[in-house]
């Protein structure tokens, strides 16, 4: 016994100082301390009479490894010897385990018999150690947790076979951990909670609890530290219900998170570790949605070194794609790339378009060796034509002119295969139609869906390769006169049958408009296409009335009158359903036509002649077609026109905000585009000083967002509105309220367009200029007194930033540190010290909530004031900053600290300036009259006196004045005051800012009405008129037509306490002003003359 004792004694502390030296000893001293520890078990006592036996070796050495252990445990991460000695004890573990096994095995093969004993040296051992460590998982040192936390990570994939109760507790206890309010916790519990999770069955889990993986998805989605979602991402099971969760971090917030998910997850296991079978990563393994998913992510990420990782990943997938085909069939290069292509649905979007190209810029040689022979053209493929067409682009790209001229076919054969494929996809739909006829014949026979689908997919791949012909066809080089004949007469041909696919008329336009020698020469060609489909629709009918005109039954004054009517050629006779649908199949092939020849001209309406025809024979027609989709193609036929026609533009104004509020969401979109598009083309006409109607056509569209409920057409108002005041169209003030209220409203929460755009537009419009953060200054604190009530009348389910945020983007956008320089301009350096007089003057209100006082105050703090400022300013500030201490203080602890530390910043740093101020001698300035009369109509409150604040209920709010649509001039609305309120519409509202800042030009700014009592008084905006939008744009703009009608005001009403913008525009017929607007579903007489007045006044 003391020789044994003795030797466990010495050689585990010498054993434990070898370990902490270096790693590459810990191999042979495991197997030294397994040699000790099966000595150490081989001493035992009997006790009771030689009926039990004592364990002594091993508890001696169990307590002298517990003991040297410990010494580890109170030693902070990254000191390396506690790091080795760790490992160390995960090896030995290992180790031990592999020798039981190995015993048990030789046992078994001896004697033959199953023993099914775990009660060994090793199990006693590793249950030993997990309780002491489990002791430490709830130690209050961190450290020590820490270190209990990472030794059972080393040890808990080389436990072997532990006792059930053990498992519960260790799982338990992990799971814990995993929530540590300590990162470093947190990593290790992650790590080792993974490892042990593939041994769990879901079956032993109670209801109440959550399974080991969904803890762990859980941490992997809401950690907030990225540390131990990597440590998750690296280490939990590869499965199909945990692949989505791995996907989703490659949009994760941290750079080395999305970059390790392509190096370190997907490409490490696009194979097995030896590269003989797919991996559980392959590209065939997943899905096309989670293929696509993965490269737009890669690709489209912002950090250079995820889009590095994300080709690398796509060259690993070339190479492994094929599998083990690729060495039983050899093959090409250019069967790999084809094989990955065909992984991708090529129809639907451009994510395997910049696959190809990301392959091409990462793996040049794989590039290099394609080659496009004449054997490839003869059985084309959706993937070969995807292929061909984008390494050609490719080498257009990159002005690769060896690889252009090598890729690239005759125009003669190219024309060729693409007749040839047109052929066969006419004969395939011919034989589709026929089968489908015939089974619908049959009553026995039933629609097979997968017959179907197959006919489907086959014409979709004849149509796709088409396209893609056409696309290739653009880049050819038309030097080849017979080539180039070849071509436009098979596009041409193409074009004119109705049979083509609506996808491919645009493709066709584009190879048409790079063979026609000018724009006159492609519309004379449209033209005639479209003339040709348009006869050949009206039949027998026009055989027989072409028979009449030559056997001279007609009159030729009758024939002329004909001629000049449209209307006697369009109805004949009443059509049959039938009929009337194949003539509507053809009017929208025509529109099409004329959509996509439009979208291609840039001269001039007045330069082209030719569309005048089609204009009053097609366009205007369909305008005044009730069928939604002829409507909407032949607005758009309308829109495209005024783009390249002025004075049609004018006239054909009103027709579009006549539908932008009739029609329906799909046309109201289509129409709105077109509205921007008129503005920002013809901005000078409608925008610009002489424009006819700038005020009113802001109100307009300001009406129409205050009062929209579709989030897509509130986005599209955004978005057109962000664009006009970002080009200096528009700056109007009500504009930029209504998009900071649309932002931050609550109710447009869930509209993430709207909210992304107004994002990105804020600090790119206020950046770009001091002017606009000017501008931003001067509405911050309306704003912010406005949005600030919202917050206190929000309903239970809605969500919105508090004002200390609100006022926070204030300061962050009117910041002139990040404004850029702008050439002849030059950086207002004093933006925020306009602001912090804005806010001092916003302090002294009474009406004002403490909590808005507090974010106010607490906000001075970061703003910029330049070294060198205007006396009067600082001066001034100074004067309004004394006269809060003294007229109103602010009673809140938090906010009159802030507020005096940022007196004592600007009496520091502005010493100089500020050294012989007497406020005696400033108020014999003039230009200060208006702010010592403000100074002086504030009524000091008295120490210990309360101002009584007007009872708040929820449900009513103070009403303010609608921005949105107001009436007449800006005159007329300026001190407008009212005592009525009006009833709110319950319809969700983005739109809307107070007008009470229209009383700056007769009041100083800032100006609090004095009161008499220290009750505040009740207030009530008056309620603003609709301007009548049916008279925005007739040709008589004289003074009359300024003229408002008398202001009435309602009784009062209970309003929604829901909406956070201000008041909701009028409806019309609630405001008594006759607010019609012209629409083109009036009767056939009024619609004749008012949408036919569009072409008489556009050839005037």
């Amino acid at each position: 016994m003391p020789a044994r004792t003795t030797s466990v004694a010495d050689a585990l502390p010498k054993i434990f100082d070898q370990v902490q030296t270096t790693t590459a000893n810990h191999q042979k001293n495991v197997v030294a301390l397994h040699k000790v520890h099966t000595d150490a078990a081989a001493f035992t006592e009997s006790i009771h009479g030689g009926k039990s036996i004592k364990l002594t070796g091993e508890r001696l050495f169990e307590d002298t490894f517990i003991e040297l252990l410990c010494r580890v445990m109170v030693v902070k991460k990254g000191v390396p010897q506690a790091d080795r000695v760790v490992k160390f004890v995960g090896a030995y573990v290992l180790y031990m385990n592999m020798k039981a096994q190995e015993t048990k095995k030789e046992e078994e093969n001896n004697d033959g018999d199953d023993d099914d004993d775990d009660d060994t040296t090793t199990a006693r051992f590793v249950a030993r150690l997990l309780k002491f460590l489990l002791k430490g998982f709830v130690a209050k040192d961190k450290i020590v947790r820490y270190r209990c936390v990472h030794i059972l990570t080393e040890m808990v994939a080389h436990l072997g076979e532990i006792d059930e109760d053990v498992y519960h507790i260790l799982r338990t206890a992990l799971v814990e951990r995993v929530h540590d309010k300590e990162t470093l916790i947190r990593v290790q519990a992650a790590v080792a909670l993974s490892k042990l999770c593939g041994s769990e069955d879901p079956s032993d889990v109670e209801e109440d609890e959550h399974t080991a993986i969904e803890v762990l998805l859980d941490t992997f989605s809401c950690d907030p530290a990225a540390e131990v979602r990597r440590a998750v991402l690296l280490n939990i099971p590869l499965a199909q219900h945990t692949l989505p969760a791995i996907l989703a971090r490659s949009r994760d917030t941290d750079t080395v998170m999305r970059r390790l998910v392509y190096s370190a997850v997907l490409e490490k296991n696009c194979t097995t570790s030896d590269g003989s079978a797919m991996g559980p990563l392959h590209p065939r393994v997943l899905t096309i949605a989670q293929r696509e998913l993965i490269i737009r992510n890669g690709l489209g990420d912002r950090e250079p070194a995820v889009r590095a990782a994300a080709g690398s990943l796509l060259g690993a997938w070339v190479d492994v794609v094929r599998g083990s085909t690729k060495a039983e069939e050899g093959g090409s290069v250019m069967d790999d790339v084809l094989a990955l292509l065909g992984l991708f649905d090529l129809n639907e979007n451009t994510v395997a378009e910049d696959a190809l190209l990301s392959i091409f810029a990462t793996r040049v040689d794989i590039f290099d060796q394609l080659e496009f022979k004449d054997a490839f053209w003869d059985t084309l493929t959706p993937e070969k034509a995807f292929l061909a067409r984008v390494c050609v682009e490719h080498c257009i790209a990159s002005n690769d002119q060896a690889k252009l001229e090598v890729s690239l076919p005759v125009v003669t054969h190219l024309a060729f295969r693409v007749q040839s494929v047109y052929n066969k996809y006419q004969e395939d739909l011919d034989a589709v139609s026929q089968e489908r006829a015939l089974r619908a014949l049959d009553a026995n026979e039933h629609s097979d869906r997968d017959v179907d689908e197959r006919f489907d997919d086959l014409l979709l791949d004849a149509e796709f390769v088409i396209a893609e012909m056409l696309k290739l066809a653009v880049n050819l080089d038309y030097a080849d006169e017979i080539g180039r004949r070849k071509m436009f007469q098979l596009v041409r041909d193409m074009i004119g049958q109705e049979s083509l696919p609506e996808g491919l008329v645009a493709r066709c336009l584009d190879v048409l408009r790079v063979l026609s020698p000018n724009e006159r020469d492609l519309i004379r060609v449209v033209v005639e296409v479209v003339h040709e489909l348009r006869d050949e629709r009206d039949g027998e009918d026009g055989e027989r009335e072409k028979d009449g005109e030559h056997e001279g039954e007609g009159d030729g004054d009758d024939g002329n009158e004909d001629d000049a009517d449209p209307s006697a050629v369009k109805a004949p006779k009443e059509l049959s359903p039938e009929e009337q649908t194949r003539v509507d199949t053809l009017d929208l092939r025509c529109l099409s036509l004329c959509i996509g020849m439009l979208e291609r001209v840039n001269g001039t309406f007045e330069e082209n002649s030719t569309l005048e025809g089609i204009l009053g024979e097609l366009i205007v027609p369909a305008v005044k077609r009730k069928e939604l989709e002829l409507r909407e193609k032949g607005l758009v036929c309308l829109g495209l026109c005024c783009l390249i026609a002025r004075r049609m533009a004018l006239n054909s104004f009103q027709l579009f905000l006549s539908q932008v509020q009739s029609a329906p969401e799909v046309l109201k979109t289509r129409v709105l585009q077109i509205v921007f598009d008129m503005l920002m083309v013809h901005e000078g006409d409608f925008l610009g000083r002489g424009g006819i109607g700038s005020e009113r056509i802001v109100e307009f569209l300001l009406h129409v967002l205050n009062g929209e409920d579709a989030e897509k057409v509130q986005a599209l108002l955004c978005v057109g509105l962000a664009k006009l005041v970002l080009a200096g169209m528009i700056s109007d003030e009500r504009v930029l309220k209504s998009l900071v209220v649309a932002y931050l409203s609550p109710d447009t929460a869930e509209n993430q367009e709207l909210r992304q755009c107004l994002a990105y537009f804020f600090p790119v419009y206020c950046y770009s200029s001091s002017v606009n953060q000017n501008r931003m200054r001067q509405i911050s604190i309306p704003i912010f007194e406005q949005l600030s009530v919202a917050t206190r009348e929000l309903d239970d389910d809605q969500e919105m930033v508090t004002p200390a945020q609100i006022i926070g983007m204030f300061v962050d956008w009117t910041d002139p540190q990040k404004a850029i320089e702008v050439q002849g301009q030059t950086i207002d350096d004093g933006v925020h010290l306009d602001l912090a007089e804005d806010i001092i003057k916003a302090l002294f209100k009474d009406d004002m909530e403490k909590d808005d006082k507090k974010a106010l105050c607490q906000v001075l703090g970061r703003l910029h004031f330049p070294e060198t400022v205007d006396d009067d300013k600082i001066r001034t500030l100074k004067l309004l900053v004394q006269h809060i201490f003294t007229h109103r203080p602010i009673r809140d602890i938090s906010a009159r600290n802030a507020l005096t530390k940022f007196d004592a910043t600007i009496s520091k740093k502005y010493a100089d300036k500020l050294s012989n101020f007497s406020e005696e001698e400033y108020r014999q300035l003039e230009q200060l009259e208006t702010l010592f009369k403000f100074l002086d109509d504030i009524i000091p409150l008295e120490d210990g006196e309360e101002v009584e604040m007007p009872m708040r209920t929820r449900g009513r709010k103070r009403v303010a004045e609608d921005t949105s649509v107001g009436s007449g001039t800006s005159e007329a609305r300026k001190g407008d005051k009212g005592t009525g309120k009006a009833k709110q519409s319950k319809r969700r509202r983005v739109s809307g800012s107070d007008d009470d800042d229209d009383d700056d030009d007769d009041l100083p700014e800032g100006y609090v009405t004095p009161a008499p009592t220290r009750t505040l008084p009740k207030r009530a905006a008056s309620v603003k008129k609709t301007a009548p939008v049916g008279s925005f744009f007739t040709d008589n703009e004289g003074g009359d037509e300024d003229e408002e009608d008398e202001e009435t005001t309602p009784a009062a009403k209970r309003r929604d306490a829901r909406a956070c913008a201000p008041e909701r525009a009028r409806e019309p017929a609630s405001t008594g002003v006759n607010t019609t607007f012209d629409s083109i579903m009036d009767s056939e007489e009024e619609e004749e003359e008012e949408v036919l007045s569009i072409v008489v006044r556009g050839d005037e």
